[in-house]
C-alpha cells in the first residue's frame, strides 16, 4: 500500500522525550502512524527506537510528550495520559505484540499460549482455543497446537508467537526484532505469513528492526539516531 501525508494517523507522536538515568533515548520525536500502514522503525542498537515502539504501545509512560490514538469510528485517546491499569487494558483490547524471543510460557501448549490473550480478554475457553487452533492453521501449524514451545522449531515458535499477536484481531500490532532471532528462510517466512494476515485485515504494523531486509517489506521507513528521528525513509510505490 502506499500512504498519503492527508490521512489521519491512527498513532501520533509529539515531543517525546525519555531519559533511563542521564541517558537520553529519545529528543523530542515526531512521528504518525498511518492507519493500515506497514511502518518499519530503523536504527542502531541504543538509538531509542525500542523505546519509542514501547512509547507509542502504551508499555512506558514518556517523561514529555504526547502519544494519541486514533481508531476509525472511536474516540480520540491520549495513551500518554493515562495510567498503567488503562494502558495495560488498551494493550489487551487494541494492540498486538511480537517479541524477537516470542516469549512463549514453556509449560502450556502451541495452543494454550495463542489463546492467553482471549482468555484475559473474557472469552471462553472453548471459543478461545477454537480461535486459537483456527489461526494456526492459517499460519502453516495446524499440527503443532498440542505441541510445548520446546518442541518446536525456532521458526514454528515465533509464528506461534504472531498468532498469539493476532488472536485478539488488534487494530495496531507491535512487532520488536521479530524475526531477529532466526535464519534467512525462516524469517522471511515468518514475515511473508504474518503481514499476509495483517494486510488482508487492514492491522496497522510497527515494526522495530536493525536488519534492511526486514525493513524492505514494510510500506514506510523511518529512521532513528540518538533519540531522534533521522534523515532517510522510503515510501512504497
Amino acid at each position: 500500500m502506499s500512504t498519503t501525508d492527508t490521512a489521519a494517523p491512527i498513532l501520533s507522536a509529539r515531543g517525546l522525550q525519555h531519559s533511563f538515568g542521564p541517558t537520553e533515548a529519545l529528543r523530542g520525536i515526531d512521528l504518525d502512524v498511518h492507519a493500515g500502514e506497514v511502518l518499519a522503525i530503523m536504527g542502531p542498537s541504543g538509538s531509542g527506537k525500542s523505546t519509542l515502539l514501547h512509547s507509542l504501545a502504551g508499555v512506558l509512560a514518556p517523561d514529555s510528550g504526547t502519544v494519541t490514538y486514533q481508531p476509525a469510528g472511536k474516540r480520540r485517546i491520549e495513551v500518554s495520559a493515562l495510567n498503567e491499569p488503562e494502558r495495560a487494558r488498551l494493550r489487551l483490547t487494541d494492540f498486538g505484540f511480537v517479541f524477537q524471543f516470542g516469549q512463549l510460557l514453556p509449560e502450556l501448549s502451541a495452543a494454550d499460549n495463542v489463546s492467553i490473550p482471549l482468555l484475559l480478554a473474557g472469552t471462553r475457553r472453548q471459543v478461545a482455543l477454537r480461535k486459537s487452533e483456527d489461526l494456526l492453521e492459517r499460519l502453516g501449524l495446524g499440527d503443532v497446537g498440542g505441541k510445548l514451545p520446546g518442541e518446536l522449531s525456532g521458526g514454528q515458535a515465533q509464528r506461534v508467537a504472531v498468532a498469539r499477536a493476532l488472536v485478539t484481531s488488534p487494530t495496531v500490532l507491535f512487532a520488536d526484532e521479530p524475526t531477529g532471532s532466526l535464519d534467512s528462510l525462516a524469517s522471511e517466512n515468518v514475515l511473508t505469513l504474518m503481514l499476509d494476515l495483517v494486510r488482508e485485515a487492514g492491522t496497522t504494523v510497527v515494526i522495530i528492526t536493525h536488519d534492511a531486509r526486514t525493513a524492505a517489506y514494510a510500506d514506510r521507513e523511518v529512521i532513528v539516531r540518538d533519540g531522534a528521528i533521522g534523515a532517510g525513509y522510503r515510501v512504497s510505490a
